[in-house]
């Protein structure tokens, strides 16, 4: 297992891209020597970019999507990645489907991994509105900060409440 953090959602356009670039920037700016990434269930969007509504929150606040190109989750991800998060249920069953749940760490649901008490799942804002995608982004990097509070402690060898796996 090589480490870092796949970030999964249904489509690989709308929530997961902007976890994936939002921990990109956080980690670097606290120094956390963390690869991430982000993948989708679903084959709909395989080669094309983010939601354009995305790039436009993302931009907004400083983060770049722009270069992102959505791809599908694949069998090998539960071996290449240390962390497989799902942004929600859904997408967490079709991780376990597809093979993580005999991982040696299995997949976990993003917000529950990072420690944050509710809401426990990402809501997919792709049928709704900018305002929609402005509060995903702001969940987002609330869960984003949390997770790197923990590998931030666990790196400096202080231990946490809630373990980053099992």
């Amino acid at each position: 297992m090589s480490g870092g953090i796949l970030f999964v959602c249904l489509g690989n356009i709308c929530r997961s891209p902007l976890a994936e670039a939002v921990a990109r920037a956080e980690f670097a700016r606290l120094g956390l020597a963390l690869p991430v990434a982000s993948a989708g269930t679903g084959d709909w969007h395989v080669g094309g970019g983010a939601d354009p509504r995305a790039i436009e929150v993302a931009a907004a606040v400083g983060y770049d999507l722009a270069a992102h190109r959505a791809r599908q989750v694949e069998r090998a991800d539960f071996g290449r990645y240390a962390r497989v998060l799902a942004m929600d249920r859904a997408n967490l069953r079709a991780l376990r489907q597809l093979g993580g749940a005999d991982a040696s760490m299995p997949p976990a649901l993003f917000l529950e991994c990072a420690g944050l008490a509710a809401p426990q799942e990402v809501p997919d804002p792709y049928s709704g509105s900018l305002d929609d995608f402005r509060a995903v982004l702001a969940l987002v990097r609330s869960g984003v900060l949390a997770l790197a509070r923990r590998y931030g402690a666990r790196a400096a060898g202080r231990r946490d409440d809630v373990p980053l796996h099992r």
